[in-house]
């Protein structure tokens, strides 16, 4: 084989075995296919944390109860697990909270049964707490991002009673919950049922009954008992003493007291099957409601849920539900994820059609279409791997394809301009150009392929739940780039060896006519039917394009490939001529320089807002209440209708409204107590939280909302809330978009002292507040020392003398209030528990409670005693605090707070750090800023070390190809040059900088801008190579500066089209993205349409990375076509110049 006509084994393999390969194609496709009809659709990827909760729940105990009791004795087991990162922990009332952070590379199951394996060392020790007869067990789980939020919840209104609203909600949640999408479903406004035993202790007393005789007695008698097996007559048969009671009323017959005559339970007590103590109030639009929430498991697809889910409602209207029940689905997450993958998807279609354009005036319609071949084709290839490795289709993912738009032609784009230039030029054959054309640019392309992926290589170590979240954009991304590899390789090269002509084939008249007709006509019938209409006008649409290519569009291309690419060829070999000529290298790539260092300077003049994640406009709208601790739960809930009043006030305004519908909000939910608490401030449970409520507000999409912002709104809504109830502390916010990062304001003050730590939290705010910062929306503190208490001192020489127990006192007022748990009942296949207290009347009467008699019996004579519980304690009113927080062990106090909308979180963090340079904590306190900020700052770090590193693993990869320095030394120096079109666009057009996304895009474009140079810089060396061949001369000769010259502006005129492709072919797919232009080709065809807009969540979410690679794609075009010729050029003259030294 000729050395100058090298050819690449696998291609040339290919182009010898077509049928293989036709083989291969299809079953790519089938399977790409398959694959994306089959991947799960979510909004965000799921995010395998490696954080482990451990909850314990032990009621009635005061924070500082659960802090002795629970917190403290686990925490100290589990501060020696291996792989431990940090832990947190949380003790309030009723509940203790600790979060296990362990370090990334550990699974969670792993992490879980170690935890798991030290939990259980503590539960077995002798002194751990004991509840209703037996130890309190903890809940271990790890945390899961998708299980943050509901991924819907179902709304029942109607005029029943309470137990017919019970059914109805327990019927749809027992069928749910089988569904395997679901992981749980919580009931929200309606509470479980159970017997109340309500003791009345002035009758008690006067019977000298016990709490322990009621409980005895009706664990004594509501029971069965198996009695084994009796065989008589040849027959085994099972005897059983059946003792339950199938009707709650016949526990009053029960006797409880023998001593003085039988004493039953009627006697002392009142007997109800009843809803228990309320816990959750929902609503709404102010409209009193019973809830479900329901939970996705994580993984799992929410489209197929919330389908399932509402073929379960809709059943349940035929065969269960009375006809005057209103069962209302709200908050759907599924319909938004529809939505944003569909925009995605439009995006992408979008893009497509955009290159597929360009492609087919730069080569014509043959050419455009063997390139735009491997989109498609990549794009199954790639969706058939990731789906393999399970990954969802997500936002992540969606962009990935995007960005790879219009990188996935660049190999093509190589391959194919390549044939076509050595059929045309050099009169080749099509399968000997073709084999000759893929050996010139093979190595090339897999070299600059390989240094794309290389560029996103160091992502994968990116710490935290972040880089959980991230990480799936870089692998989409590897994964479209490599199956783009293969594409132009085998299948671009076998198919062009057998279809590639250097002239158009034109459609005659007659047979375009005859095509209309029969395309038409099944047009015709496919419009005719809704179902199949989208088919009909994608037929008419192909035969629209067929008529406007023969008749507009082939000439324009045409014209535009025969006259104006020609004097483009033209104008760029006289202007690179020009810019090799003299000096002017030199001060082509100085002034370059100089303009990196202008707009470096530029920058720091006028520097852009920093973001840490860009700032959406809010799809869900959060008001978190939070009334004082102990605060009564129906107090609470009157307040908050006060509050939902002030909110609507806003939200139907009239210019929200449109002849009573409102355009922007679709539903509203209020709920009071369960359900009600923070994912921030209290991840892994809550416990009882009477003193708080949420009202959600669910923004209809953003093509829906006529131009208005639902972020302006959420201010409006925050004007409106301010300062309007003293006392409490209200935060308007907005559900937060990827993983969870902590507020923007988030100050965690440390030391010993914990009342000092509140009161240095207290004066820092108070301290903040004087200062008037703007930007702050309220300043709240997560712990306080203001939970109302009464305590009971126990006098232990009296009770001694009197043989009380101090523990017998703390049990007889526990069962008193929270009363204890006696038996169950059964009915229709439910258990209920069967619970002794005080009645309603005494159980909040402290005069009932410590006057009320302690009746037990007397170790040292076997007596009856009756002591009263007043005659052994003192009673002393007390506050504690609401909640006790640790960081690794160490208490710790948190001032935090949410910003105000259209704030930037930096400059408020920053203004706060200002204004702190003049506050002086107390001896032993130390403050520092953690959440948002603190996440930011850390990304940042990496960010900027995974660029270093990226650009490392370019310049070694480029090393391996060119056996050279120089060589990717040029491509190192375009690709930072490259930085001056960002920072220059960014200056321009005031963008916001975008710690995640514009880094990420900063990334990106080392990737992107790789390609281009690696091919013009190969290419010249191949002329070099092939003129020495030419002239005899060995490889290491140089060759003279005039051969140079004219084999370097070759070489650029060459590669000026596929330069000019490639930069054009990957800005024009993220323009529908990075300019927020949606067309909705869903609705085109099915409904004819279009539903044009502009912006949307995309746009925001996705725009500063788009805008960040335009940018600095743009500027290194002009790079690649002049700076990376001129250094060419500049190195070989410096050569040149050494040797004859």
């Amino acid at each position: 084989m000729n050395v100058k006509n090298k050819e690449f084994f696998l291609s040339s393999w290919a182009i010898n075995n077509k049928t293989i390969i036709y083989v291969i194609m299809v079953l790519f496709l089938i399977s790409g296919i398959t694959a994306y009809k089959n991947m799960p659709r979510e909004l965000f990827p799921e995010i395998n944390s490696t954080n482990i909760f451990v909850t314990t729940i032990f009621p009635g105990n005061s924070a500082e109860e659960i802090e002795k009791l629970i917190t403290d004795p686990l925490e100290e087991e589990l501060r020696g697990v291996k792989d431990l990162n940090e832990i947190k922990s949380s003790s309030s009332e009723g509940i203790s909270v600790i979060n296990i952070e362990f370090d990334d590379d550990i699974t969670t199951e792993l992490a879980r049964q170690r935890t798991k394996d030290l939990v259980d060392n503590v539960i077995v020790k002798a002194d751990w707490p004991i509840y209703n007869n037996a130890k309190i067990d903890p809940s271990i789980f790890e945390f899961d991002v998708a299980e943050r939020y509901p991924v819907l919840n179902i709304s029942m209104v109607g005029d029943f009673p309470v137990e017919d609203f019970k059914n109805y909600a327990e019927y749809l949640e027992k069928r749910i919950e089988q569904l395997p999408q679901i992981k749980t479903v919580e009931i929200r406004g309606i509470q479980d049922f159970e017997v109340e035993v309500a003791v009345d202790p002035y009758r008690m007393a006067a019977s000298s009954t016990s709490f322990q005789n009621i409980i005895d007695a009706i664990s004594a008698e509501n029971i069965t008992i198996s009695a084994g097996s009796l065989i008589a007559d040849g027959q085994r048969r099972n005897l059983k003493i059946i003792g339950e009671v199938n009707d709650p009323e016949k526990l009053r017959k029960f006797i409880v007291n023998r001593n003085n005559g039988p004493v039953y339970l009627e006697d002392v007590a009142k007997v109800s099957f009843k809803e228990k103590e309320a816990t959750s109030f929902t609503r709404s639009f102010k409209e009193k409601t019973v809830m479900l929430e329901v939970i996705k498991r994580g993984g799992k697809n929410a489209i197929f849920a919330s389908n399932a889910i509402q073929d379960i409602i809709s059943d349940a209207r035929k065969n269960f539900f009375p006809e005057n029940l209103e069962v209302i689905i709200q908050n759907d997450q599924s319909d938004y994820t529809i939505n944003a993958v569909n925009d995605l998807m439009n995006n992408l279609i979008f893009g497509i059609i955009l290159v597929v354009t360009v492609l087919t005036f730069f080569l014509g319609l043959r050419n455009a279409l063997f390139v735009g071949f491997a989109i498609p084709m990549s794009m199954f290839m790639s969706l058939m791997i990731l789906s393999y490795f399970g990954f969802t289709l997500n936002r992540m993912v969606l962009f990935g394809l995007v960005m790879g738009l219009g990188l996935l032609v660049d190999n093509g784009i190589v391959v194919v301009e390549n044939i076509y230039r050595l059929m045309a030029k050099e009169g080749m054959s099509r399968i000997q150009a073709a084999k000759v054309g893929v050996g010139e640019v093979a190595m090339p392309i897999i070299v600059s392929t390989a240094t794309t992926i290389a560029a996103f290589i160091p992502l994968g170590g990116w710490p935290g739940m972040i880089g959980e979240f991230m990480i799936y954009f870089p692998i989409t991304l590897s994964a479209i780039l490599g199956s783009s590899l293969i594409v132009a390789i085998f299948f671009n090269s076998m198919l062009v060896s057998n279809f590639m002509n250097l002239s158009e084939q034109e459609v005659s008249r007659k047979n375009l006519i005859r095509m209309t007709y029969i395309l038409g006509g099944f047009a015709l019938v496919f419009v005719i039917f809704k179902d199949t209409r989208a088919i009909g006008s994608l037929l008419i649409f192909i035969l629209g394009l067929f008529w406007s290519y023969k008749y507009i569009v082939k000439d324009l291309a045409l014209n535009f490939q025969n006259t104006f690419l020609v004097k483009i060829e033209t104008l760029y070999d006289r202007f690179l001529k020009y810019a090799l000529s003299g000096i002017k290298p030199y001060l082509f790539l100085g002034g370059t320089i100089l303009m990196l260092f202008f707009s470096s300077f530029l920058f720091s003049l006028f520097p852009p807002e920093i973001e840490f994640f860009p700032d959406n406009e809010p799809r869900q709208i959060l008001v978190y209440v939070e009334y004082p601790e102990g605060t009564d739960i129906n107090k609470t809930n009157s307040t908050s209708i006060l509050i939902e009043d002030e909110i609507y006030n806003v939200v139907n305004d009239d210019k929200y409204l449109d002849s009573g519908y409102n355009f922007i909000i679709e539903s509203s939910i209020a709920q009071v107590g369960e359900g009600a608490g923070n994912p921030q401030t209290a991840a892994g449970g809550t416990g009882e939280i009477p003193h708080k409520a949420l009202i959600t507000l669910t923004a209809r999409e953003f093509k829906y909302r006529r131009g208005l912002s639902s972020e302006d709104l959420r201010k409006e809504i925050q004007v409106q809330l301010l300062e309007k109830f003293p006392g409490i502390a209200i935060s308007v916010e907005k559900i937060q978009e990827g993983p969870p990062t902590g507020y923007p304001v988030n100050i965690e003050i440390s030391g010993e002292d914990y009342e000092e730590l509140v009161e240095s939290a207290i004066s820092m705010r108070n301290f903040l507040i004087q200062e008037h910062i703007e930007g702050i929306e309220q300043l709240k503190i997560n712990v306080t020392k203001s939970k109302p208490g009464i305590e009971f001192v126990v006098d232990r020489e009296k009770a001694g003398e009197l043989g009380v127990p101090t523990g017998l006192v703390g049990q007889t007022l526990r069962n008193s209030i929270i009363g204890k748990k006696a038996g169950v009942y059964k009915e229709k296949g439910e258990d209920y528990d069967i619970n002794v207290r005080f009645d309603e009347e005494y159980k909040n009467d402290i005069n009932a409670l410590i006057n009320q008699n302690i009746v037990f019996r007397d170790q040292s004579n076997g007596k009856i005693k009756t002591i009263p519980i007043a005659s052994v304690v003192d009673k002393k009113n007390t506050t504690s605090f609401n909640a006790i927080k640790h960081i690794d062990l160490e208490r710790v106090v948190t001032l935090y707070s949410s910003i105000l909308a259209g704030s930037n979180a930096q400059q408020v963090v920053n203004n706060i750090k200002i204004a702190l340079t003049g506050y002086e904590t107390s001896e032993g306190v130390d403050h520092r800023f953690t959440g948002e900020i603190e996440e930011q700052a850390e990304n940042q770090s990496f960010l900027s070390g995974a660029l270093m590193t990226a650009l490392a693993f370019i310049v070694l990869l480029l090393i391996f190809q060119f056996s050279s320095i120089s060589k990717p030394m040029i491509v190192l120096i375009s690709i930072i040059l490259s930085f001056t079109g960002v920072l220059l666009g960014i200056v321009i057009f005031n963008m916001k900088f975008s710690i995640l996304m514009t880094m990420l895009g900063i990334i990106s474009l080392a990737g992107v801008i790789v390609n281009n140079a690696v091919v013009l810089i190969d290419y010249t060396q191949i002329l070099f190579d092939r003129k020495k061949l030419d002239l005899n001369l060995s490889k290491n000769t140089l060759l003279d500066k005039e051969t140079a010259f004219i084999l370097v502006v070759q070489a650029g005129g060459a590669r000026l089209k596929p330069v000019l492709l490639t930069a054009i072919t990957t800005i024009f797919g993220l323009i529908p993205l990075a300019t927020g232009l949606n067309i909705d080709f869903f609705s085109l065809f099915g409904s004819w349409d279009p539903n044009i807009y502009l912006g949307g969540d995309n746009v925001i979410f996705w725009g500063p990375l788009a805008w960040t690679v335009i940018f600095g794609l743009s500027f290194a075009t002009f790079l690649t076509l002049i700076v990376v010729p001129s250094m060419y050029y500049i190195v070989h003259c410096l050569k040149l110049k050494l040797k004859n030294i």
